[in-house]
């Protein structure tokens, strides 16, 4: 199941999220979303557990959870929408 992590530190590594969700079973990927300019954190990342089961007790303890002072938002990411490509 890929989760939704919101409300990040910017200060959050991805091996820091890992750990964080580790406590609650395999995960097999983690993201946390930079800007491409400045690579500083967005705040919000991605993690992907195989198990269904693990990854819905992941996101019922931790949603609303605090982690490095900042309540957590997690849930179920939602598909990627397509978004019309820019034209220059």
């Amino acid at each position: 199941m890929n989760i939704y992590v919101g409300n990040l530190a910017y200060s959050m590594t991805e091996d820091e999220l890992r750990e964080v969700f580790a406590q609650f079973g395999e995960v097999s990927r983690v993201n946390v979303i930079t800007d491409k300019y400045s690579g500083q954190s967005k705040g919000f990342g991605f993690v992907e557990m195989p198990d269904q089961a693990e990854a819905e007790a992941a996101i019922k303890s931790l949603d609303g959870s605090e982690v490095k002072g900042r309540n957590l938002r997690v849930n179920e990411a939602r598909p990627r929408e397509e978004r019309p490509r820019r034209r220059f």
